[in-house]
């Protein structure tokens, strides 16, 4: 499942397929490589066999592997989860919380060198529609992951 990979300057592997690395963008910095999870997973069987506990875990952990994807932002990792957990009985504070995800996810994509098409406003819309947003948010993560092609948490370049 893994491609080959190609040194580059900084003696971090990447691989040889990143877009990135295909137009001969130097890498700017390095990270670890996120999780893939499959998004229906997520959106939906995880969810129901834990009685709705999945959602919980996924948005702690999304949200600590994007923090160590690009260690040039500072990300939070409990923050967005403490809103959801205590402020979700309102309607403000947990679609801030979404729509900043999506930002970050946004950020994480350019990070990669890949073209933004996280859009955080969809991502809340989608929310509100059976959680969507969810299905959404892991969707635009995944394309992260498709470009680098190697396991989690291996030392990856960053390109944007």
């Amino acid at each position: 499942m893994t491609e080959p990979v190609s040194a580059n300057y900084t003696g971090i592997a990447a691989p040889s397929t990143h877009p990135a690395a295909l137009v001969g963008t130097r890498p700017v910095a390095s990270g670890l490589a996120m999780k893939y999870r499959h998004p229906v997973l997520v959106w939906l069987l995880w969810p129901m066999l834990t009685f709705g506990i999945y959602h919980y875990i996924w948005y702690y952990k999304i949200h600590r592997e994007m923090a160590g994807f690009d260690r040039r932002r500072t990300v939070p990792t409990a923050g967005p989860l403490l809103v959801i957990l205590f402020l979700g009985w309102t309607f403000v504070a947990p679609m801030v919380s979404y729509y900043n995800t999506g930002v970050r996810i946004r950020a994480a994509q350019r990070a990669a060198g890949l073209r933004e098409s996280c859009s955080p406003g969809i991502g809340c819309v989608l929310m509100l529609f059976i959680g969507l947003g969810v299905l959404y948010h892991q969707i635009e993560l995944g394309k992260i992951t498709a470009a680098y092609e190697v396991p989690a948490g291996t030392q990856i370049s960053l390109y944007g």
